[in-house]
């Protein structure tokens, strides 16, 4: 078993998607550790706030690449557009953040993604659902990792969110 961390994103539609997104991660990889979501504003670009969070779940037998085409699949089921620009609205953006504490650089993936200590609506979930963990490459823990983020570089804040019944988180 190995622990993989999944950061979540939305905003078109973005309370349906993130819903959706999650409840897919529920059902292909199983149990999952959720982190609050968070609120923020668009980052590369201008446009609605996305919803933020991250999600762990420990997986069997599955390599990076497996795990990276079913996180495909599914943005694909929420019909994401993969023709629009890196910065643009998205209905579903998962993107794998960790896998264990391999670093892995392959066909597009990068890992542990370079995102994690660049963007707050990634850090603030991990932070908050791995305080311990540290960085694979900087050995920092995420939670020093996020103290010593500037917060005014980007917004974010934690809200109220209302998950389905079926989600057992």
């Amino acid at each position: 078993m190995v622990a993989i961390y999944i950061s979540v994103g939305s905003n078109v539609d973005a309370a349906s998607n993130v819903q959706g997104g999650v409840l897919a991660l529920q059902r292909d990889f199983g149990v999952l550790r959720v982190s609050r979501v968070y609120e923020s504003e668009s980052v590369g670009f201008t446009g609605e706030n996305f919803l933020n969070l991250v999600v762990s779940v420990d997986v069997p037998n599955l390599s990076v690449d497996e795990v990276s085409r079913l996180l495909s699949d599914i943005e694909d089921a929420h019909n994401r557009d993969r023709a629009t620009p890196r910065f643009s609205p998205r209905t579903l953006d998962l993107d794998l953040l960790l896998y264990g504490d391999a670093v892995y650089r392959s066909q597009g993936i990068n890992l542990p993604r370079d995102e994690i200590t660049k963007n707050a609506f990634v850090l603030a979930p991990l932070a908050e659902l791995a305080p311990n963990l540290n960085h694979p490459v900087l050995k920092q823990s995420y939670q020093s990792l996020w103290a010593a983020y500037d917060k005014e570089s980007q917004r974010l804040w934690p809200i109220d969110f209302v998950w389905p019944d079926e989600l057992h988180a």
